[in-house]
């Protein structure tokens, strides 16, 4: 299935359980308000960030009320600063409320990893290092947050475990070592890359040898990293994996690997502030 065939799908999934959850039987406090009464809102951020998640806060309303109208004064991918308003909506208060918590949480939690993500872009400037995302996701939020990620101007590394392949320590110990490995990978499959994670030089060696498309260099040191480079030679995409963060990525940047993985962009995010106020009201 085409990616972002099964991103549209996944957003209206989603969306239809995070309302489920919110909304269970009906919102009883939603009820106190006349359900002729119209209103407007604004939604607004009270940080700088990355905006991601127009298409959820879009599927949400469209679910809750198709007379809800929301106007968009900014796009996925900008950046937005504090007290900046990036939304409005019209429509009865009823369903302006009731969606207000769904919405909130999902365009947080996806500005975060973009916001996240266009922090260490920011810093590569310049090298030509691919930013890397990993499978260390938030639970059922796979898909949304690898676009987060690109909306922030990184790249998605495989989309799970059937895309690509990863051989890691683990697998290298169950399938008699490294050349083992590949080699077996490529009899399952001619056109998908195998990547193999290594954790020393000599590792690195093996997998050269081997002939895989891409390696991962785990938890190497500069130095390390740089004597990886040099051996390697353009034979292989070099990854460099482990001790990533704001002080240590333009160092690892500069010892000339091709891509940077971070966990970090989606498991170890800090959601954005954002608020929604009503500001006018109305009998409709």
């Amino acid at each position: 299935m085409h990616y972002y065939t099964a991103l549209a799908e996944d957003i209206r999934s989603g969306v239809a359980h995070l309302l489920a959850e919110d909304l269970g039987p009906g919102d009883i406090t939603a009820d106190l308000i006349p359900e002729q009464q119209w209103a407007s809102a604004r939604v607004i951020t009270r940080e700088h960030c990355v905006l991601c998640g127009v298409a959820w806060v879009d599927e949400i309303y469209r679910r809750l009320a198709s007379s809800v109208a929301l106007s968009w004064q900014a796009a996925d991918g900008d950046r937005l600063t504090p007290g900046q308003c990036f939304l409005t909506l019209e429509g009865p208060a009823r369903s302006l409320l009731t969606g207000e918590r769904a919405a909130l949480n999902v365009l947080q939690t996806l500005s975060a990893t973009a916001t996240a993500t266009r922090r260490y872009v920011d810093l590569l400037e310049g090298t030509g290092v691919r930013l890397l995302d990993t499978r260390k996701t938030l639970p059922n939020l796979r898909l949304a947050q690898k676009y987060a990620v690109t909306c922030g101007g990184g790249h998605n590394h495989r989309i799970g475990l059937w895309d690509a392949f990863l051989i890691k320590e683990n697998h290298i110990a169950a399938c008699g070592g490294i050349a083992a490995a590949v080699s077996h990978a490529r009899r399952l499959s001619s056109e998908l890359d195998v990547e193999v994670e290594v954790e020393n030089l000599d590792e690195l060696d093996q997998a050269l040898a081997a002939e895989a498309d891409i390696v991962m260099l785990d938890n190497f040191s500069l130095d390390e990293l740089r004597e990886a480079v040099a051996r390697t030679g353009g034979r292989a995409v070099l990854e460099a994996s482990g001790n990533v963060d704001d002080t240590t990525l333009k160092a690892i940047a500069d010892t000339g690997v091709d891509g940077i993985s971070s966990g970090a962009l989606t498991k170890d995010i800090k959601a954005v502030d954002l608020s929604m106020r009503l500001v006018e009201q109305g009998a409709s």
